[in-house]
C-alpha cells in the first residue's frame, strides 16, 4: 500500500512539475511571441490605448488623436491638413493597419517601443508616453507642390542637394487618412481601393515610369566622365537623321527642325535631340550608362526611410535597345525622387548626399532616439562634369526647351522629357521635369523632379515645359523665398 501510495504521489509530483515547467515556459518565453502574434486583439487594443505621438512638420504636428466613437479602441489618428501630407505620413488605421512613416516608426508613437521605457519597468510591456517623429519637410514647399498639382495624376519631389533632406513630397490625387483611421471605414476604404486614379499609390516614391529626355542627363554625365567629349561644347558627330542599328526607321526628334545634327550636349540638351543621346548610348556601350545610373541611384531601392521603388537601368540589351535607353525609354523607368537625385548630385558638385525625410525621433521629453543626415554623401561625378552640365541645363531654361521654370533672381537649370506611353506609344505621354534653383543672393539650393501621368487635353499638347515645369517652378521659389 505505502509503494503505491509513494508511486502515485511520485507521479503527482512529476505533473505539478510539469505544469510549472510549461506555464514558466509560456509565461517567459512565448509570451512576447503571443503578445506579438498579429491575430492578438491586444495588441490593437494597446496601439490605441492612448492618444498617440505625432509626425510634425517644422515644430507643428500634422496628425493628432481623437476618442474613438465606437467599440474597444480608446483613441483613433486623425489628420489636420487632409491629404496634404498623406504621401508623407502615410495613414494609421484600427482596421487596415499603417503605413510609410505611421508604420515604420509605430512603436515610438503608440508608446510600445523599448526604449521609451524606464529602467525599472524594463521587465513590463506596459506603455509609455508616446514619441514623436521630426521631418525634414518645409510646408512651404509642401503646400506650392500640393497646389501647383492639384487634381491631375502625378507627383513631385523636392530635395536639398547638400544635405539630402527631403523638402516636399507629393502624389496626386491624394487622399484623407482620416477617412480610414476608424473601425468602421469600410466603405471609405472600398471607395479608396476602386478609384481608378488610385490615390493610395505614392506616385513620389513607389510607381517608376519611363523618364523620357530627363534620363539624358545621365547620358551626358556618362560620356563626359568616360572623356567621349571634352567639353559640353565640344561636337559629337551625331548624324542627322539617325537610323539605330539593325533598324531602318530613322529615329525622330520631338522638334523637327531643331540643330541636331553633330550638336552639342549643352545644344542636344538645350534642344532635347534623340539623335544625339542614342547615338551617345550606344557608343558608351550598356555597360557604361548603367554603371553612371547606378552611381545616381538606379537599380536599388533606397530608403527615406519608407522604402522607394527601384529605378530600373536594365541588363541584357542590344544596340538598338541602348540606343532607346539612351533617350530615356525601352525598359528604362525612375521614380520623381530618383530623377530629384540626379539633379541633385549635379547641383552638388557631383556629391550625392543620402536622400532622408525625418531628421529625428524623439520621446516624449524630446530625447533623441534616431537621428538622421544625409552622411557625408558619395562623389559620382568631378566637379568640372558637374558643373558643365549645370552651365548645359541653365541654358535648356534660359534659351530653350524649359522656359516654365525661371524663377526671378535665382539660377535654375533643368531638363524636359515627354516620355512615350503604352504599346506602340499609343497611351498619352508623361510630362517629366528635372530640375535644380541656387539663390544668386543666399547660395541656397533645392532640387526638384515632376511627373504629370495624366495632364488631360490634347496629346500633342503634353509637354515637359507645358506640364511640369511651371509645376517645378512653384516649388523652388517656395523653397528659395
Amino acid at each position: 500500500m505505502n509503494k503505491t501510495i509513494r508511486h502515485t504521489a511520485v507521479f503527482s509530483l512529476l505533473l505539478v512539475l510539469a505544469l510549472l515547467l510549461r506555464a514558466t515556459w509560456v509565461q517567459a518565453y512565448d509570451a512576447e511571441a503571443l503578445a506579438d502574434n498579429d491575430k492578438n486583439r491586444r495588441q490593437v487594443i494597446d496601439q490605441y490605448a492612448q492618444p498617440l505621438g505625432d509626425i510634425v512638420v517644422a515644430g507643428t504636428p500634422v496628425t493628432g488623436s481623437k476618442r474613438s466613437e465606437s467599440g474597444d479602441l480608446a483613441y483613433q489618428r486623425t489628420y489636420p491638413e487632409g491629404g496634404l501630407y498623406a504621401a508623407v505620413t502615410g495613414y494609421s488605421s484600427q482596421a487596415y493597419g499603417s503605413t510609410q512613416l505611421e508604420g515604420i516608426h509605430s512603436g515610438v508613437l503608440d508608446g510600445t517601443d523599448d526604449r521609451l521605457k524606464d529602467p525599472v519597468d524594463a521587465l513590463t510591456r506596459a506603455q509609455q508616453e508616446p514619441g514623436d517623429v521630426l521631418t525634414t519637410i518645409d510646408p512651404a514647399v509642401q503646400e506650392a507642390a500640393f497646389e501647383a498639382l492639384g487634381d491631375v495624376k502625378g507627383a513631385a519631389v523636392a530635395v536639398e542637394p547638400d544635405t539630402g533632406e527631403i523638402l516636399g513630397l507629393v502624389s496626386t490625387p491624394s487622399y484623407d487618412p482620416s477617412t480610414i483611421a476608424g473601425t468602421t471605414d469600410g466603405e471609405a476604404w472600398q471607395k479608396l481601393l476602386d478609384d481608378p486614379d488610385k490615390p493610395m499609390v505614392n506616385r513620389a516614391l513607389r510607381q517608376p515610369l519611363a523618364p523620357g529626355s530627363t534620363f539624358k542627363l545621365v547620358v551626358a554625365a556618362a560620356a563626359l566622365e568616360k572623356g567621349l567629349y571634352g567639353s559640353v561644347d565640344e561636337s559629337t558627330a551625331s548624324p542627322m537623321p539617325y537610323t539605330l542599328p539593325l533598324t531602318t526607321k530613322p529615329l525622330p526628334n520631338d522638334i523637327a527642325n531643331a540643330p541636331c545634327e553633330d550638336a552639342s550636349i549643352r545644344t542636344a540638351l538645350r534642344w532635347s535631340c534623340n539623335n544625339v543621346f542614342a547615338k551617345m548610348a550606344i557608343d558608351l556601350g550598356q555597360d557604361e550608362v548603367r554603371a553612371m545610373a547606378e552611381k545616381f541611384g538606379f537599380n536599388s531601392e533606397p530608403d527615406v526611410p519608407v522604402r522607394a521603388y527601384e529605378s530600373v537601368y536594365p541588363k541584357g540589351l542590344d544596340a538598338p535597345q541602348t540606343g532607346l535607353t539612351g533617350i530615356g525609354q525601352f525598359d528604362v523607368t525612375a521614380t520623381p525622387l530618383q530623377m530629384a537625385l540626379v539633379s541633385a548630385a549635379i547641383a552638388n558638385d557631383g556629391v550625392l548626399k543620402a536622400p532622408h525625410m525625418v531628421s529625428q525621433v524623439v520621446d516624449s521629453e524630446g530625447t533623441v532616439l534616431d537621428s538622421y543626415d544625409g552622411g557625408k554623401g558619395e562623389r559620382i561625378l568631378s566637379e568640372k562634369t558637374a558643373g558643365q552640365l549645370r552651365d548645359a541645363m541653365v541654358t535648356v531654361v534660359e534659351d530653350g526647351t524649359a522656359s516654365n521654370a525661371r524663377v526671378p533672381g535665382v539660377e535654375v537649370g533643368g531638363k524636359t522629357g515627354t516620355a512615350q506611353r503604352g504599346v506602340d506609344n499609343s497611351g498619352k505621354p508623361y510630362a517629366w521635369f528635372t530640375s535644380y534653383g541656387t539663390d544668386r543672393d543666399s547660395g541656397k539650393q533645392v532640387a526638384v523632379a515632376v511627373v504629370i501621368e495624366d495632364a488631360g487635353g490634347p496629346r500633342a499638347e503634353v509637354s515637359g515645359n507645358g506640364q511640369a515645369a511651371p509645376v517645378a517652378q512653384k516649388i523652388m521659389a517656395a523653397a528659395l523665398k
